[in-house]
């Protein structure tokens, strides 16, 4: 187990090494609190498997991540199902809020839901697997929209339109420009029956390893005259949980 942390010290200290310039056997000791004889062979054993590669000679040898470690990234973002690392999360989000969860992706200018947790509430609000959310009236489609440039809002809301779904619904576009900043201060959006009377939902985007939005979760309900420190309550909690899939997307590792 020492031999496997030694090395997982030496990769984590080359990829903080600046681009192009590598490290040498005595950086990479001073970093990880080694022996130049130990990170000698912990170099040359991760160089073996081309987990590190290496350039010059003698003194001017400089070590720095091989490319057997873009292979096994490739892998692993590969084997890496975005509905089964949210899941768990989603059912947290639902035992703690007391709200219907859902995660959903981008496609074709829309919110597509892939999965959802019902709160087990008698009554409850209409969600379907597969429903296309707007991005301009829901938590969900807000969430994934805050994420584009606004050039790129523009380009999309003149493809789509600002369809009117209640009389809270935004429906012009400097409005919704002005709204996506604040998603973008707060990292949650709010859908205030702006898609269907009486139902509320809060969103927040995922992020991949790249900091691609990756997709977004959201939690819906019957508003019953939510207090609006109630609503950000939510949204800190939605935001909490959208972060926490992110960094086991990878992002910000």
């Amino acid at each position: 187990m020492r031999s496997v942390a030694r090395a997982a010290d030496v990769l984590e200290a080359l990829s903080g090494s600046a681009q192009g310039a590598g490290m040498s056997v005595t950086d990479v000791a001073a970093a990880c609190g080694l022996s130049k004889s130990a990170a000698f062979a912990t170099l040359y054993t991760l160089r073996h498997y081309g987990l590190v590669a290496d350039d010059g000679e003698g003194m001017n040898r400089r070590y720095r991540l091989g490319m057997a470690l873009a292979r096994l990234g490739n892998r692993a973002q590969d084997q890496l199902s975005l509905r089964d690392l949210a899941r768990p999360n989603l059912v947290d989000l639902t035992r703690l809020t007391g709200m219907n969860s859902r995660l959903a992706v981008p496609e074709s200018d829309q919110a597509v839901v892939v999965d959802q947790v019902s709160n087990g509430e008698r009554i409850q609000v209409d969600l379907r697997m597969g429903t296309r959310e707007l991005p301009h009236c829901t938590g969900l489609g807000k969430a994934l929209l805050a994420e584009m440039d606004d050039a790129d809002v523009a380009q999309l809301i003149e493809r789509i339109g600002l369809v009117r779904r209640t009389s809270h619904t935004i429906t012009d576009l400097p409005t919704l420009m002005t709204h996506l900043r604040t998603v973008r201060e707060l990292g949650y959006a709010v859908d205030d029956e702006e898609d269907a009377d009486g139902v509320f939902c809060i969103g927040s985007a995922l992020r991949d390893h790249t900091g691609a939005c990756a997709g977004a979760i959201s939690i819906t309900g019957l508003k019953r005259d939510l207090p609006a420190w109630r609503y950000q309550e939510l949204g800190r909690q939605v935001r909490d949980t959208a972060e926490r899939i992110s960094r086991d997307l990878g992002y910000g590792a």
